[in-house]
């Protein structure tokens, strides 16, 4: 695949990609961030949004969890995959960039999870998104910001921990090839031209902090990647939305 057409993060997501190396890897990867989101012990009455969720395959066990599931991607064909797989699923809602932000959900949510999504969004966009999130919690709800890269050359590090987790989970040849293949992909011409965003520890929690929010790093970070951080963060009452 070129580069034709490939042109910001939102164009690659919404494209065929080998990220995930076979359908083992993707499923691993989502079981995992179900088991991520439920070690958070949401109440079994609270309104729990996914922002950034992907395909979200292990989705209804967390929402036999809660009352209700929101699973927000950007990407409308990853939307469209959603809306076909929980077809019928009364606790699981996949709602568009109009409803997110629209009245009726404003103050309804108890618990935001953004996972592995930041390093794709730059200041502005982050800047935005802050404040929307901060407009849909509860009073004492939370926002979640997980998989968080840290300043400095981490491709080594990723790489070795990716394979691990392949090994453990059975799909390291596999994870060997994909990792060879990116390197010819699209997501790497990407990456270099836009980059990843990374934050270190003190700036995201300033960040938020700027954003009405009261935040702390939460241990051990989402995934299988230590190296990367993942934040707790609280609206701070009496800020603005």
């Amino acid at each position: 695949m070129g580069d034709a057409g490939v042109k910001s993060w939102r164009d690659f997501w919404g494209r065929s990609h080998r990220i995930y190396v076979n359908d083992r890897h993707l499923a691993v990867h989502c079981r995992v961030v179900a088991d991520d989101i439920l070690s958070l012990d949401p109440a079994p009455d609270a309104a729990v949004l996914d922002f950034g969720c992907g395909d979200a395959l292990d989705a209804g066990r967390v929402a036999g969890r809660v009352a209700r599931l929101y699973l927000y991607d950007a990407v409308p064909e990853v939307r469209a995959r959603l809306r076909r797989r929980f077809d019928g699923q009364a606790r699981i809602a996949i709602p568009d960039d109009q409803a997110l932000a629209g009245p009726p959900m404003q103050g309804t949510i108890d618990l935001i999870v953004v996972n592995s999504v930041l390093q794709y969004v730059q200041d502005d966009e982050f800047r935005r998104l802050l404040a929307l999130w901060r407009g849909l919690l509860k009073p004492g709800g939370r926002l979640v910001l997980a998989d968080v890269i840290p300043p400095g050359d981490t491709l080594v590090p990723d790489t070795i921990g990716l394979l691990r987790f392949a090994w453990h989970e059975g799909f390291f040849l596999a994870a060997v090839a994909g990792l060879a293949a990116t390197f010819f992909s699209d997501y790497r011409r990407l990456r270099q031209k836009l980059g990843l965003k990374v934050y270190g520890e003190e700036e995201m929690l300033k960040r938020l902090a700027d954003a009405g929010f009261a935040a702390e790093r939460r241990r051990p970070n989402f995934g299988f990647n230590q190296l990367r951080m993942t934040f707790v963060a609280r609206p701070i009452p009496g800020t603005a939305r």
